[in-house]
């Protein structure tokens, strides 16, 4: 099944602070089950969960998504589908 993963790093941690992880299957079916702060970490980035679900419809949506360096932040954010 695939899955909608957005995780937070802080500093220059390899491990994750944050690790969210949705079934698109959820996504696309009920939206309104996504977390709130999945939702809102995607929409404080300007990221539409729409599209998102857009994306997780073509042939081959694996891998990362996006990838955000937030250097005033010292976080950096990928969302991708695994």
């Amino acid at each position: 099944m695939l899955k909608l993963k957005i995780r937070i790093f802080k500093d220059s941690d390899t491990k994750p602070d944050t690790t969210m992880t949705v079934p698109l299957a959820v996504i696309k079916v009920a939206s309104k089950l996504v977390p709130r702060k999945a939702v809102k970490v995607l929409d404080d980035l300007g990221i539409d969960l729409d599209e998102i679900i857009e994306i997780s419809k073509t042939e081959e949506p694996l891998g990362t998504l996006a990838e955000i360096e937030e250097h005033k932040k010292n976080r950096k954010i990928i969302i991708s589908i695994e």
